[in-house]
This record gives C-alpha cells, sequence and structure tokens, in this order.
C-alpha cells in the first residue's frame, strides 16, 4: 500500500530536511517514514550470470537472419562510378540530330513581312497583310499625338504589356506607327502615351472594359482586321 505523506516529509525522506526540521505535528509522521524506509531490503539487485550470455544469443541470432543482412546491404553507402563510351559515329548523328532541330525552329519561326504602306495621321489601323503563317495577319497601329515621346499599343494580344510593343515616329509629324501580327479573332486594345496614359483608338469602337476606362477593338480575319 502506498503512503501519501506531507510535502515536508517527503522532503525529509530525500534528504533536504532533519527530523528536527519538521513541524511539532509532523514529526510522528516523520518517524514513522524513517523506520518503514529503514525496514525496507537495501541489498543490491544482482543478475544471473547466464541472462546475458541468453541476451547476446538472441541478438547475434537476430542480426544473422538474411533479412536484417539484405536490409543491411541496402542501407550500406557506397560509391557508384559510371562510365559511358560513346562512339565517334552516335556523337556524330546526335550533333546533327541538334542541327535539324534548330533549323526546323527557326524555319517555323521566320515570317516574312511585307512593306508597311504610307502613314495616314487620324486612322487608328492604317492597313493589313497577310503574313506566312494561316493563323496570323499582319496589322498596323497608327496613333496621331504630336506631342507624346514615347507611345505603345497594349491588349488581349500581349497581356496588356505597356512595353511589349512600341510605337515609331513615322515621316509625318506627330505620327505614330507598328504592325503586329496578331492571330485570327477579336482583340481589344489601348494606346499608352508615355506610359501612363491609356488612349482608346479613336478610329475604332470602344467598350468599357469594367474598370473605368475605355477599350477599342479589332476584329482580325483571314482576310484582314478592321476596326469595330
Amino acid at each position: 500500500m502506498t503512503t501519501d505523506y506531507h510535502p515536508l516529509v517527503k522532503r525529509l525522506l530525500d534528504g533536504e530536511l532533519t527530523l528536527a526540521d519538521l513541524p511539532s505535528e509532523l514529526r510522528a509522521e516523520g518517524a514513522e517514514a524513517l523506520r518503514t524506509i529503514g525496514a525496507a531490503d537495501r541489498a543490491p539487485v544482482t543478475f544471473s550470470p547466464a541472462l546475458d550470455a541468453r541476451v547476446m544469443t538472441v541478438v547475434r541470432r537476430h542480426a544473422r537472419s538474411p533479412a536484417r543482412r539484405m536490409w543491411a546491404w541496402l542501407n550500406a553507402p557506397r560509391e557508384v562510378e559510371l562510365r559511358l563510351r560513346v562512339r565517334p559515329w552516335a556523337a556524330c548523328a546526335g550533333a546533327l540530330a541538334v542541327a535539324a532541330g534548330v533549323v526546323l525552329l527557326l524555319t517555323r519561326v521566320t515570317v516574312p513581312s511585307p512593306s508597311p504602306s504610307p502613314s495616314v495621321p487620324g486612322r487608328g489601323i492604317e492597313s493589313q497583310a497577310r503574313s506566312g503563317m494561316r493563323d496570323s495577319v499582319l496589322v498596323r497601329f497608327v496613333l496621331y499625338a504630336p506631342g507624346a515621346r514615347r507611345v505603345a499599343v497594349a491588349g488581349t494580344f500581349n497581356q496588356w504589356d505597356s512595353h511589349a510593343a512600341p510605337l515609331i515616329r513615322a515621316g509625318t509629324e506627330g505620327v505614330w506607327t507598328t504592325t503586329l501580327a496578331l492571330p485570327v479573332g477579336q482583340h481589344h486594345y489601348a494606346f499608352v502615351v508615355d506610359g501612363a496614359r491609356w488612349v482608346p483608338d479613336p478610329a475604332a469602337t470602344a467598350v468599357d472594359d469594367g474598370f473605368g476606362r475605355r477599350n477599342s477593338v479589332v476584329a482580325v480575319t483571314a482576310q484582314g482586321g478592321r476596326t469595330l
């Protein structure tokens, strides 16, 4: 049976206090606790020498098991060296394949551009011409902005990036122009003047973009593009 001693009596048993340090009302309990502890058998416990041998026999038997040896072999770190031999004809074939891929890539992305027609101030999309790709049409954007320092066109065809399609000055004072290859379909766009002012095309239909700004619309077909 376990006796629940007073905390001060427990400190007495731990050697932190003496019997004289206890209050008078706890000295009888302390003396009883000391007698109980003193009556306990304090002889050291010893194990049979054969126990150690039996334990080690079981450990060695498990260590010699095939499954444990396989697991130890799988988890043991080791260095692996790979030597590859490349025959000359295989290296040449690989180089030719890479060169052919580069030529094919360059052939697919090269698109001949027709000569642009003269600029006419006051029209946003001046001319259209078919490109070398079936699903794209060359569309020329024109803006009359005499006081601008730089102009670009941004729209659904370039993720509204105000730096992706800059316009250049044409021969006529105040006329800015650029030609882009647009895929067939309907596109919303606007001109960006001096990197801050968004201007709809004065020659095209303007629609509300839902954020308080007006955008222009161009419809690109296989026969060309036209503003709406």
